[in-house]
């Protein structure tokens, strides 16, 4: 589908986003190696957890949804049975990797699959070091999906320094360590999204090679209730059009306030943009509050190092607030995004030039010179979902009509998206 988007004359009031994505896939999984039921209010209605789901149903887990309650009946982490058929990840890449993770201590061999855009985005990241605890995984020759996954005779636990911060590479060892003799080591350059020691109550140690966490195999996962927050990278949007647009102010409502994931926030306040947190509590281990922005003038900034993991989704949107800004952004450090569900440095600078702005491809991020002005354009979403978005919100602000091809692609993170920004956008 193409969605059509005319610049409007500002966006005002207060919404709600899904569920957190990260914080739901792990919801799932680990109420599916708990022994006991688990309870998961405000799951992400998103395609990605949908793939989460239905590959632990594929494995044998009852999962009940009954409103907004979903209901896991876990049996422990060796209950997983063998997969009828190939288990289908769709375009999720947290659903492959942290699956693959539990998978290679298993008992029963089994595959995972995904979607054209995840078989092109490489799993060497958690292949090798899972190889290293005794694994046995083949991938395709380009150490892609599908990735097969043959029961080892025990895998052991090994000690591993992540040459770069990954959540989802993190996490994967930390799952497969639950089956690991001995103990399992993770060390992080700089810390990454923490939602998987957060919820397994792991302790994270400070030490001059990085950030450790460590598991070992007698660790056992308890059912418990989870109150999952909403997801501040698909607030992000209507965050950023709240800056980028004058005369507006919009509020989004329990969203998730994890240090690992507000550096979209430290850089609207970086940029100049009025923000303000309120209503701050916890649930389920995470804080939560309602963040509201309002149009400020925006300055250019730089951006790098270690601030890239907390905000590596919404990088894109920082691009497209660039173009709104005086001067120049730079965004470096952030070879990962040449790994996502498409190459965003390449849709990035693609989109923006289409759009009339000045930037520049680096081989770890862009330049954008700010120009206060973007035109409306016929966009590519790459069919990659946070690039629909982002773009959709460049054309909130610019002149004429931008088209963004195959928009259907934000179902995967937030099937709710057009329809809140055309309620949030206020007509010239």
């Amino acid at each position: 589908m193409n969605y059509e988007r005319r610049g409007a004359a500002a966006i005002r009031g207060s919404f709600t986003v899904p569920g957190d994505k990260s914080i739901s896939h792990r919801a799932l999984l680990f109420s599916s190696l708990a022994k006991g039921k688990s309870e998961i209010r405000g799951l992400s209605t998103g395609g990605d957890v949908k793939s989460t789901m239905n590959c632990l149903g594929q494995l044998g887990v009852k999962i009940d949804r009954a409103g907004e309650i979903v209901k896991v009946f876990g049996e422990g982490k060796l209950s997983y049975s063998q997969p009828a058929s190939i288990l289908d990840a769709g375009n999720s890449g947290t659903t492959m990797r942290l699956l693959t993770g539990v998978l290679a201590g298993q008992k029963f061999e089994s595959a995972v699959t995904g979607d054209e855009t995840l078989r092109r985005r490489p799993m060497q990241r958690i292949v090798e070091p899972l190889l290293d605890m005794g694994a046995k995984i083949v991938a395709s020759d380009n150490m892609t999906a599908p990735l097969k996954i043959f029961p080892a005779p025990k895998l052991r636990g090994i000690r591993y320094e992540m040459p770069l911060p990954s959540a989802q590479v993190k996490s994967s060892l930390i799952l497969a360590g639950m089956f690991a003799e001995g103990e399992t080591t993770v060390v992080e350059p700089v810390e990454s999204r923490d939602h998987t020691e957060r919820m397994l109550k792991l302790r994270k140690i400070k030490t001059p090679s990085g950030i450790e966490t460590t598991i070992s195999s007698d660790f056992m996962v308890e059912p418990a209730e989870y109150d999952v927050a909403g997801d501040i990278s698909s607030a992000a949007f209507f965050l950023a059009a709240g800056a980028i647009l004058p005369n507006s102010s919009v509020t989004a409502r329990g969203i998730t306030l994890n240090p690992t994931r507000t550096g979209f926030l430290d850089v609207l306040v970086m940029m100049g943009a009025k923000v303000k947190i309120e209503n701050i509590h916890e649930a389920a281990g995470e804080p939560i509050g309602d963040v509201t922005v309002s149009h400020s003038e925006l300055s250019g900034v730089e951006i790098g190092g270690g601030m890239i993991p907390r905000l590596i989704d919404e990088l894109p949107l920082i691009g497209v607030m660039a173009a709104y800004a005086n001067g120049e952004t730079i965004v470096r450090d952030a070879h990962d995004l040449r790994r996502k569900e498409s190459d965003r440095i390449v849709a990035v600078v693609d989109n923006l030039a289409a759009m009339g702005a000045e930037v520049q491809e680096l081989d770890d991020g862009f330049i954008v010179v700010g120009s206060g002005c973007l035109k409306g354009a016929e966009i590519d979403s790459y069919k990659d979902h946070r690039i629909a978005m982002a773009f959709a919100v460049a054309g909130l602000a610019a002149e004429g009509a931008t088209i963004i091809k195959n928009a259907e692609w934000a179902q995967i993170s937030f099937p709710e998206f057009f329809e809140t920004l055309d309620k949030l956008a206020v007509r010239n």
